[in-house]
C-alpha cells in the first residue's frame, strides 16, 4: 500500500509564501502515472480539492487559489509539490496530497497564515 507524507507546513505572515512537498513510500512507484492533487481542510470545514496536475501535465486550481498557487512535479517519482505565494488568512488549513480522485489520506501539513 502506497503511503503519501506531505511536508513544508509551518507560520507565515499574510503575503508570504510556502512549497508543500510529498514523499511516498515505496518510491519506486511512478507518480506520472496518476492525477495527482493537493487538497485542504480549514478548522470547521470540509475537506476541498485545491489543485491538480493530470497525467499529460496539465494542471489546474481551484478559483480561491488561481494565480497564487501552482501545483508542479519534477519526475516521475516525485508525487506532488505545491507552491503557494500571497498567502492569506483564508489559506490557513492542513493541507494533503493524494491522488484525484482521492485514495487513503495521510495526516497532512499545517499551514497557519497569520494576518
Amino acid at each position: 500500500q502506497v503511503q503519501l507524507v506531505e511536508s513544508g507546513g509551518g507560520l507565515v505572515q499574510a503575503g508570504g509564501s510556502l512549497r508543500l512537498s510529498c514523499a511516498a513510500s515505496p518510491s519506486r512507484i511512478i507518480f506520472s502515472n496518476y492525477n495527482m492533487a493537493w487538497y485542504r481542510q480549514a478548522p470547521g470545514k470540509q475537506r476541498e480539492l485545491v489543485a491538480t496536475i493530470f497525467t499529460n501535465g496539465l494542471t489546474d486550481c481551484a478559483v480561491s487559489v488561481k494565480g497564487r498557487f501552482t501545483i508542479s512535479r519534477d519526475n516521475p517519482k516525485n508525487p506532488v509539490y505545491l507552491q503557494m505565494n500571497s498567502l492569506t488568512p483564508e489559506d490557513t488549513a492542513v493541507y494533503y496530497c493524494n491522488t484525484y480522485p482521492p485514495s487513503s489520506w495521510g495526516q497532512g501539513t499545517r499551514v497557519t497564515v497569520s494576518s
